[in-house]
């Protein structure tokens, strides 16, 4: 008989708040830094100082006997994923916080198209449905042809492009390796795929500088270490709508202390993609279809 774990909602709820927390103030204090150094050499930094919480993973590291297809999956999130961190780092410093943290949202629904189209996934119409639905929310937000569409909004559809490919990557290395591995892997890959971008324009970072940035680091661990109780206290069905926090978070950071104006458009556009998520999100989980493709919803930095 298997012993099913007991769930705790409020238990998920709270930890998928403070989830929310520590990665708005990931992006507080990227967006705080962000006019003294360049954007490629603050997410260098970041992962850089963030090798130290490898440690605990060096025993898995060394015992793993990787093949050489493993390899090349490894090297390929790792440029994928450096990718799409580059281009997360130059959005936040060009376009307003709530517009990156809804754009943001857009990756599962890349995850969701690429599951579909590279692991043979069913595609029912519901979840095509939902698909659209989220490219709506994103025209909504960047409303082209009403307004200017920056490099900035660009950078944030390319990132989260990036990122759905990274996770679908990871989607197969989970079933083939340790977890501590496939994070190990990641940091490490993306920090050499950054080390040549960083040193092409190399600005020397005060010690606040890094101290800041280290805090990045612990907050972006923090956040996905937060993440995953939150999943282990609930099904994703409860944790998923909590996000929306997010960007509730995102707009009053952006007003309150980056004097950024609320853009009605965004949080609509926002909340129109995030409802997809939840509801392609609340759909696997009432078919209860096997292997599917997990939910991202966090900063992925």
């Amino acid at each position: 008989m298997v012993t099913q774990t007991p769930q705790r909602p409020v238990t998920g709820i709270f930890w998928m708040l403070v989830t929310g927390l520590c990665f708005i103030a990931v992006t507080a204090l990227v967006k705080y830094i962000g006019p003294r150094l360049p954007p490629v050499e603050m997410a260098f930094l970041r992962y850089l100082l963030g090798l130290v919480f490898l440690l605990p993973a060096i025993g898995a590291l060394r015992d793993a006997r990787l093949s050489p297809r493993q390899w090349r999956l490894f090297t390929l999130r790792g440029v994928m994923h450096g990718l799409g961190v580059m281009l997360w780092f130059y959005a936040m410093v060009r376009i307003p916080i709530a517009d990156v943290t809804a754009m943001n949202y857009l990756a599962p629904v890349y995850v969701t198209i690429g599951a579909a189209l590279f692991l043979g996934e069913r595609l029912a119409f519901r979840r095509i449905a939902a698909v659209a639905a989220a490219l709506i929310g994103a025209l909504i937000i960047l409303r082209p042809g009403f307004r200017e569409v920056s490099t900035g909004h660009l950078a944030m559809l390319g990132a989260a492009l990036a990122f759905g490919g990274s996770y679908l990557s990871a989607k197969v290395m989970a079933d083939e390796v340790k977890p501590s591995v496939v994070v190990a892997m990641l940091s490490i890959f993306v920090t050499i795929v950054l080390a040549p971008f960083a040193l092409m324009e190399w600005v020397t970072p005060t010690f606040m500088d890094l101290v800041l940035l280290f805090a990045v680091a612990c907050f972006a661990v923090g956040g996905h270490y937060t993440m995953t109780l939150a999943f282990a206290a609930a099904p994703l069905t409860v944790t998923q709508p909590v996000t929306f926090t997010q960007l509730v978070w995102a707009v009053l950071l952006g007003a309150l202390v980056f004097d950024e104006s609320v853009d009605v458009w965004v949080v609509t556009g926002g909340i129109v993609i995030l409802a997809s998520v939840v509801f392609i999100t609340w759909r696997e989980a009432a078919v209860k279809r096997q292997g599917t493709t997990p939910v991202v919803n966090a900063t992925k930095v």
